[in-house]
């Protein structure tokens, strides 16, 4: 099977001038909002993680600047447009799931419904390691992520092979891929989700792609995969370093 897999320079309200094909499944890590506090519990916060030695350059800074004016509205409306139509069958629904902040999740849920996705199901990702070091010594620190599946009327596909699904997983990392976005979500997670909720040759959409580690998810999993990225030095790392070595036989 001949796969696309395509990232677009472009914000994904312009969806419209690239003439994409709508999707089976949307997957997207929307900002979560920390402003400059991005890296506020990190070791990163100092030079060398060493806070002897002052201050590093990601101090008071965010991720990205398009971190603060992220509208879900538009987000909401992207992806009711963009997914699938209700299929009659059953067991062919389309879906989407949005990584984001626990203090996000009621806003996606009450988004999500005024854009007509009445259903949600919500994920936990349980990590072995805390990002936030600099807390160990205050607080219970968090190891967790969380998503929300959202859906229209009926139930989305479900591939489970006769396996019951938890509502959680591990945060499985494979370190072969490249770290190249500070929030960046590891490619078997993202498989696995993709496993579940689509079939080969279904479209995969992610309009805010990052590092791209969920189109070549997608695509290594024979699913048709498009994104949008709006950084132009982001857009240029995930096409150099995370799509540009996808094997060539399901790439065309």
């Amino acid at each position: 099977m001949n796969i696309k897999c395509e990232l677009f320079n472009d914000h994904f309200q312009n969806y419209k001038r690239y003439a994409i094909p709508k999707a089976q499944l949307v997957i997207a890590d929307i900002p979560y909002n920390l402003g400059n506090n991005a890296y506020a519990s990190s070791v990163e916060w100092y030079v060398d993680g060493d806070n002897k030695k002052g201050e590093s350059d990601k101090a008071n800074k965010s991720f990205f600047d398009t971190d603060n004016d992220f509208r879900i509205s538009e987000f909401m409306h992207f992806c009711s447009k963009m997914l699938v139509k209700e299929p009659r069958e059953v067991g062919k629904a389309p879906a989407m799931i949005v990584f984001c902040a626990f203090q996000q999740l009621q806003m996606v849920i009450e988004y999500g419904q005024r854009y007509g996705f009445k259903g949600h199901i919500p994920l936990v990702f349980i990590k072995n390691t805390s990002p936030q070091v600099l807390k160990a010594n205050m607080r219970v620190v968090g190891a967790t992520e969380y998503a929300l599946v959202l859906y229209r009327d009926k139930l989305p596909k479900f591939n489970n092979d006769g396996r019951m699904v938890l509502n959680w997983f591990d945060w499985v990392v494979d370190n072969t891929y490249p770290k190249i976005h500070p929030t960046q979500k590891p490619v078997p997670v993202l498989k696995r989700l993709i496993e579940i909720f689509t079939d080969p040759g279904d479209v995969v959409i992610d309009p805010c792609a990052g590092s791209g580690s969920t189109l070549r998810a997608a695509a290594e999993k024979n699913r048709h995969a498009y994104g949008f990225e709006i950084k132009k030095d982001m857009h240029q790392k995930a096409n150099e370093q995370m799509l540009s070595n996808i094997p060539m036989s399901l790439i065309f």
